[in-house]
C-alpha cells in the first residue's frame, strides 16, 4: 500500500474528473435535440405569425408587435437556457426562414403577408427583433459568470 496515493486516507477523494466527463457526454446528446427544437419553435412562430399578424386593436397592430416581442424573447431565452449564442440564433433563423418564405408571392400572385401597416410591422419589426436577439445572445454568452468559456460548463472552484 503506497502512502500519499490518490486513495490514501490523508487525501480527500473526488469524482470531479469522472463526473465531468459523464455530464459532458449527456449534455452533448441532449443538446442536438434542444437546438433542433429551438429552430422548429422559431419556424412555428413565423408560420403562426404570418397568418395572425393582422389582428389590431383600434388601428394598432397589436399582434404584429406581440409576434415581434415573442421572437425577441425566444432568442434571448434560448441563448440563456442553452448557455450558447447558437441557442439564440436558431429561433431567429427559423422565424426569418418561415416568415420570408411565406412572404413570397405564389404563381397566382397572391401573398400571405400583405403590404399593410400590420404586415410591415410584422416583417420589419420582427426582423429587427430577431437581429437584436441574435446580437444580444452573443452578449449574453460572453458575460455569463461562472461558465468555462471553452465548453459552456460551470467552472470548477478551488
Amino acid at each position: 500500500m503506497s502512502r500519499g496515493g490518490p486513495l490514501s486516507p490523508g487525501r480527500p477523494y473526488s469524482l470531479l474528473c469522472v463526473e465531468a466527463g459523464q455530464t459532458g457526454q449527456r449534455r452533448d446528446r441532449g443538446a442536438v435535440p434542444a437546438y433542433v427544437a429551438l429552430f422548429l419553435l422559431g419556424v412555428m412562430e413565423g408560420l403562426i405569425g404570418c397568418f395572425h399578424f393582422g389582428h389590431s386593436l383600434g388601428g394598432v397592430p397589436v399582434m404584429s408587435l406581440a409576434f415581434c416581442a415573442l421572437i425577441l424573447a425566444t432568442s434571448l431565452a434560448g441563448a440563456a437556457g442553452m448557455g450558447t449564442a447558437l441557442g439564440g440564433v436558431l429561433p431567429a433563423i427559423g422565424w426569418m426562414a418561415a416568415s420570408f418564405v411565406l412572404t413570397l408571392p405564389t404563381a397566382g400572385g397572391s401573398v400571405i403577408v400583405t403590404n399593410t401597416t400590420a404586415g410591415m410591422w410584422y416583417l420589419y419589426g420582427g426582423a429587427a427583433c430577431a437581429a437584436v436577439g441574435i446580437v444580444a445572445s452573443f452578449g449574453l454568452r460572453l458575460r455569463r459568470p461562472g461558465l468555462d468559456q471553452r465548453r459552456g460548463w460551470p467552472r470548477e472552484r478551488g
